[in-house]
């Protein structure tokens, strides 16, 4: 285990999250992602019935069609299980996020379509995982493109993330001309 040894402890809740992408005959990309919560307790619901202690709380699929440029072309759900009935009906709401573009200000875009009562809180969480497998799921066809560039003549990668900072070693590497950190000698 990476981390180190926790102090003793009991577990009371386990989320899983699986997604999957595909390529398909008809030149598009799918990611599958499924979300489930189980309780190791028995979990008395709002409308009364019990959870038995492993039984799905939550158990909710979504299905997302892009192109290569990370266009959403159709977006499906399921609801096979939640604490209440018509948290079912919230997978309609999903359908304001067709024609959007996969990128920089995707999470706020969801968020903005999907916020509050519009949406369902899982359905939306998930959607933040699914655009970074998506974009993982391209990542053979972004690199046999050409690098991305900013205005500035610089590509557009640098300083995205942690490991591609100006001053780190990804980019010394990739693109020396670039690099702002430390001198070897």
């Amino acid at each position: 285990m990476p981390l180190p040894p926790p102090v003793a402890r009991e577990e009371l809740h386990l989320r899983r999250i699986e997604l999957r992408g595909y390529r398909r005959e008809d030149a598009l990309y799918e990611v599958e992602a499924r979300i489930t919560d189980t309780k190791s307790q028995a979990l008395k619901l709002d409308h009364g019935s019990v959870l038995p202690p492993g039984a799905a709380l939550h158990d909710m699929w979504i299905r997302m069609v892009v192109d290569e440029d990370l266009v959403v072309h159709d977006i499906v759900a399921s609801t096979d299980a939640s604490p209440f009935e018509i948290c079912r009906e919230a997978i309609d709401s999903l359908a304001q996020l067709k024609g959007l573009r996969i990128g920089p200000g995707w999470s706020a875009a969801v968020k903005q379509r999907l916020a509050g009562a519009t949406g369902c809180t899982h359905l939306t969480e998930l959607l933040i995982p699914i655009a970074t497998t998506a974009f993982q799921t391209l990542s053979p066809v972004r690199q046999a493109r050409p690098v991305a560039m900013t205005l500035q003549g610089k590509p557009a990668k640098i300083n995205s993330c942690y490991a591609y900072a100006s001053n780190r070693s990804v980019v010394k590497r990739r693109w020396p001309e670039f690099y702002d950190g430390p001198k070897s000698e």
